[in-house]
């Protein structure tokens, strides 16, 4: 049976990499999807594991090989997802996380329309702009356009299937883990994973 594809977005700043972090650390039955980016590694960051970190030119030659599920510039850096990994890993009936922006939800999903999508929200603005200048790893100006940014990918909330505000980091998760859960319990996921039971039962 094929596993789910999770599709978590939010504007920067709202704790959605947190909430993965802690979704997976709780969830082994989950994997999640390292995208390929142009953008320099942070202090910490680990090439293969936050993202496997490429050029220019490598990213756009795997675009012409169409070996992304999507791809996208974002804040002048592109990033993109590994087709072939997703669907191999699906294909096992292991569940995989998408950790990226709504206009990467957008290509997924003309492809795996199945996919289930949760939008993060910060419970404000305020708190937002209080989360990015909290990192002290950018500039007020790229704050200010951040920001911005935030305003224009929210109004996109609307096309997904699930929202969490974070205003309280573990009732996010609790959140979180709920909507996976639930995918798990639809009655088409436990016809084909109680095949037998049903057989017997109905």
């Amino acid at each position: 049976m094929s596993g789910h594809l999770y599709i978590v977005s939010a504007p920067s700043g709202a704790g959605k990499t947190t909430l993965v972090r802690l979704l997976l650390a709780q969830d082994p039955g989950i994997r999640l999807s390292v995208s390929y980016t142009t953008r320099a590694p942070r202090t910490g960051e680990v090439d293969g594991r936050e993202y496997h970190f490429t050029d220019v030119d490598s990213f756009q030659g795997m675009v012409g090989r169409q070996e992304f599920i999507e791809w996208a510039e974002v804040h002048g850096n592109f990033y993109g997802t590994s087709r072939v990994w997703i669907e191999s890993e699906m294909a096992a009936g292991r569940d995989v996380l998408l950790e990226i922006d709504w206009q990467g939800a957008q290509q997924v999903r003309k492809l795996f329309p199945q996919a289930i999508g949760v939008f993060i929200m910060p419970p404000s603005l305020a708190a937002l702009e209080q989360r990015l200048s909290g990192r002290g790893t950018d500039s007020a100006e790229v704050i200010a356009r951040r920001l911005a940014a935030a305003q224009a990918e929210m109004r996109h909330v609307t096309e997904f299937d699930y929202v969490i505000v974070n205003d309280n980091l573990q009732q996010a998760l609790t959140d979180l883990c709920s909507v996976v859960n639930a995918s798990r319990l639809r009655l088409e996921v436990q016809r084909g994973r109680h095949s037998h039971l049903f057989e017997t039962l109905i």
